[in-house]
Formats: C-alpha cells, sequence, structure tokens
C-alpha cells in the first residue's frame, strides 16, 4: 500500500455516485499510467522493474497492480508506489490509494497471493457488471493490460524460437542500419554470434553514446545464437537487474542459488556495466561470475557507454579483464547513416517519406537514433490519423517541439558547469554526498535545468549527480518547481540561467 503524499499534486475528486466506470475507460487509463512511467524513468529502468505489472481492478478508491514475485512487489511498492497514485490520481477515476501484490497465478507465490488478496475478493457476479458503477468497496475487475510482445523472429527451418520478455523481437542483424560508424562493432557483433567463445572475441566489449545501436546488437547477437545454436543457454540482463537480482539473493539467503543460475549458461550478456560503478561488492560478484565463465570456456558480451580503459570507478582488475577481449566503439551517426535508418524505418512502416523530409530530419537529428526513429514514428503516426500526405510543412509542425530542442544541444556538463560558476561553487560539489544548503540547493536547480533543457530520462540525470537516484531528481524537480513558483526573485534567477544555456 502506498504511503506518504505528493504536496505538489492535488487529490482528483472521487468517482460520483452511479458514474459508470467501463473495462475499456481502465484499460485506457492504465496504459496511459504506464506509459508515462516509461517515459519518466527510461527504457532500461522500466522493462527491468515495471513492465510485469497488471492491473488487477478497482476496490472502491483503491487500484490493486500485481507483481510476478515477491521480489519485485516489494521493489514497486517502496519506489513506485507513490508515483503510480498521482498518476492514477491525475486520470480522474476516484482513485486515492495504490495496493501493489503477487499475482495469484505466480510461481511458488499462489498459497501467499491467496491469502493476501482474499481481504478484497470481487462479490459474487461482479465480474458480469463492468460497465455499470461498482458499488462502494467492490472490486471492479478487468482484463490485465499487458505490454504487447511482437512474434520472435523465425529461425531457418521456420520456427520461432522460444520467448523471452527481456530481448526485443524487432532487434535482429536484420533491421540492425549498418554504415561506417557501426560496421567493425556489427561485424564483432556477428563473429560472436556464429561462434560463441571463440579466440580473441571472448569477452566482447560494446562501447558507445546514448541511442546508437549497443542495445541493438546485443539483442541481435542473443537471437542469432538461438537460432544458430539452439542447445546454448543465453542470458541478457542490464547491469542494474545484475545487481537488483543479486541484492535480492543476499536478502533472501540463496547466494549459492543465484550464483549458480548463472555459471551454468553458454552466453551471458551485460548491458550498461557503467551502472556498477561505484557498487563495490555488486562489482566483486561480478567480477568472480565473469572469471568463472571465461575458464570454462563461456561467452561473455558487455556494453557500455565508455571504453574499458574509460570507465574510472571500476576495479581495475575487471576493467583489465574487460579490455582482454574485443572491444568494438559505435560512433556518433554520420549523415548518410541517417538516411539510411531513416528509410529502413519508412520501409518498416510502410510509409511514403519524401527524400526531402528525410534529410531535413537527418539534417536535424543528428544525436540518437532513438529520437530519429521516434521523430519518424510521430510524423507517419500523425498523416495516417488525419489523412494527410507527409511534406516539409507539416514536418517542421509536428515535430516543432524536438527541432527547437537540436537547435541548441545543451549537455548535462554544461549546465552544471554554468550553474557552478552562477553560485560560485565547484563542479565536484554537483556529484558529491554534501548536503550543506549552499550546495544542496545549486545541485537541484542543475538536476531541474537538465530535465527542462535535455532528453535524458531522470535515472541517466541522476548518474551524473554521483549516481543519483532518479527519485532524489524527482524530488529536485518538483522542489524548484516550488520554490519558483513561491519566490519570483528565486524564478527570476532559474530563468537567467535557462536563457544563458539556450544561447
Amino acid at each position: 500500500m502506498a504511503g506518504g503524499h505528493d504536496g505538489g499534486t492535488a487529490e482528483a475528486p472521487a468517482r460520483a455516485e452511479g458514474a459508470t466506470l467501463s473495462a475499456g475507460a481502465l484499460t485506457e487509463a492504465w496504459a496511459r499510467i504506464r506509459g508515462r512511467l516509461r517515459q519518466e524513468v527510461g527504457d532500461a529502468e522500466y522493462r527491468s522493474w515495471l513492465r510485469q505489472m497488471t492491473l488487477a481492478g478497482i476496490a472502491g478508491d483503491v487500484a490493486v497492480v500485481l507483481l510476478p514475485s515477491r521480489f519485485l512487489r516489494d521493489w514497486v511498492r517502496s519506489h513506485y508506489a507513490d508515483r503510480l497514485r498521482t498518476l492514477w490520481q491525475a486520470e480522474g477515476l476516484g482513485v486515492r490509494r495504490i495496493e501493489v501484490r503477487v499475482a495469484p497465478d505466480a510461481p511458488g507465490e499462489a498459497a501467499a497471493a491467496a491469502q493476501e488478496a482474499s481481504s478484497a475478493a470481487p462479490a459474487p457476479g461482479l465480474a458480469g457488471r463492468l460497465g455499470a458503477a461498482a458499488p462502494a468497496g467492490e472490486r471492479l475487475v478487468v482484463p490485465p493490460v499487458e505490454v504487447a510482445e511482437l512474434p520472435a523472429p523465425a529461425t531457418a527451418n521456420g520456427a520461432a524460437p522460444s520467448q523471452d520478455p527481456s530481448l526485443d523481437p524487432r532487434f535482429t542483424f536484420d533491421t540492425f542500419v549498418v554504415g561506417k560508424p557501426n560496421e567493425f562493432a556489427n561485424a564483432a557483433a556477428r563473429r560472436v554470434s556464429e561462434r560463441p567463445a571463440s579466440v580473441g572475441f571472448n569477452p566482447l566489449f560494446l562501447y558507445g553514446g546514448v541511442g546508437l545501436g549497443k542495445t541493438h546488437l546485443m539483442h541481435a547477437i542473443a537471437w542469432a545464437i538461438r537460432e544458430n545454436h539452439p542447445a546454448s543457454t543465453v542470458t541478457y540482463m542490464s547491469a542494474e537487474t545484475f545487481m537488483y537480482r543479486f541484492i535480492g539473493a543476499l536478502r533472501r539467503q540463496n547466494t549459492m542459488e543465484f550464483k549458480e543460475s548463472l555459471r551454468s549458461v553458454d552466453v551471458l550478456m551485460i548491458d550498461d556495466l557503467q551502472f556498477l560503478i561505484g557498487k563495490d561488492n555488486t562489482q566483486e560478484e561480478f567480477f568472480h561470475t565473469f572469471n568463472a565463465l571465461v575458464e570454462a570456456g563461456k561467452q561473455i558480451v558487455v556494453s557500455a557507454d565508455k571504453s574499458p580503459s574509460d570507465l574510472s570507478g571500476l576495479e581495475d582488475r575487471l576493467r583489465t579483464r574487460l579490455g582482454c577481449g574485443m572491444v568494438a566503439d559505435i560512433h556518433a551517426t554520420t549523415y548518410e547513416l541517417r538516411i539510411s535508418i531513416l528509410q529502413a524505418k519508412a520501409a518498416s512502416l510502410h510509409a511514403t517519406v519524401p527524400p526531402r523530409v528525410m534529410e531535413f530530419l537527418a539534417s536535424k537529428i543528428t544525436g540518437n537514433v532513438r529520437e530519429l526513429e521516434g521523430a519518424l514514428n510521430r510524423l507517419v503516426a500523425h498523416a495516417n490519423l488525419f489523412g494527410r500526405a507527409i511534406n516539409l510543412d507539416q514536418t517542421q509542425e509536428v515535430l516543432h517541439d524536438i527541432l527547437r530542442a537540436h537547435d541548441r544541444r545543451v549537455t548535462i556538463h554544461e549546465i552544471q558547469k554554468k550553474v557552478s560558476d552562477h553560485y560560485s561553487i565547484k563542479m565536484t560539489d554537483m556529484a558529491s554526498p554534501r548536503r550543506a544548503r549552499n550546495i544542496a540547493r545549486p545541485r537541484q536547480v542543475a538536476m531541474y535545468l537538465a530535465k527542462q533543457l535535455t532528453s535524458r530520462s531522470l535515472p541517466e540525470i541522476g548518474r551524473h549527480f554521483g549516481n543519483r537516484d532518479h527519485t532524489t531528481v524527482m524530488h529536485a524537480v518538483s522542489r524548484i518547481t516550488e520554490l519558483m513558483q513561491a519566490d519570483s526573485s528565486f524564478a527570476e534567477d532559474v530563468d537567467l540561467l535557462k536563457k544563458m544555456l539556450e544561447v
């Protein structure tokens, strides 16, 4: 059950007695809430902790959310329940509280979940009244809203490999657009998928900036190994998931089971390794897992935002081991590669996009492939909804916010430098643990400006400020917003900093 109160969000009025609350309305509200959460926390964190949530229904003013295990339930309760409650209130359906439970059909959890859910069992015949208002205190049951899974790519013999919720079936070698900036990384990835654990390619270390295709290549390797070597066991996870599973094993006192589950695989893939910086115990466990697998002739594939030698904060012995195999970098996209990506995306959407529009997008959105593809998705969707042909004028109108943001690319480092100079503090104070008011307030201002002026997710912003949690960034944004509303001189100060950075 969610505790605490979001000071900046007024509660939505309760449903009026007799109001209609249909399954369709709940399904749409739940889909919007999941979408907002994914946007706030970022794809990696969403996949790790929130993707498996389902909505059981509403009991009076309580929304009941289900997770497949106690560990996930406890994590979502402690880290996301308040945010879920706020998002539900914004929907205006009268939800005032959130209960996070274990799904009754979760493996090994059925008895505990049944006992927990017994206090809120639906009244007889309630399922047949989905279109009518639920009497006070009753639980309105709706079909769980799941994230739709696309069909897995077919193997050579036409059979589809088993589904793995951690792998995206869209991310294969066939859908990876190759150009000069990524051709070496692509070639190395294909070699590993054909001959895992081959000499000189173990470990395979992929690195590059955000949105350049590291995760796509890792998923492609996993799918290809499953097709080329169906007997091999492949495990893919983010470094963040590795850490939380390790912590969960420590809490449950079954670390041996955790170790055996990872050391028995044929291929271990860890995404975003930079997340382990500063997590000494988790680094230690990963190091021993790494050694055990390599000595057993198993393949390891790792990705990060920097090369092993530049990952300051990782233990020297781990950095050395990571660099002893094949290190492949993915450079920033070129104009020609961005054109190729847009052409491939348009073909997959069965959309007719004029060359002039593609050239315009490729010249304007230069840093992040995800943003580039997202802009085309939005443009095509708008054209389909209104039955209009895509042209340059429509592109500038529909994507005005994205294009404006790309007119001036502000980095978090620039924001920290400008704010530090303005408030006469050291740059190192931005990432320090110091909580003195003269340090904490400028740090909050910098977090607020990073959220306003960059497209970085909350977890990404937190990592630039001493690996702080995304909830710390949310609090900073909320606090600065409140202070700007209450103090006009402070608001002018922050607005001045914003204008200086936008110039």
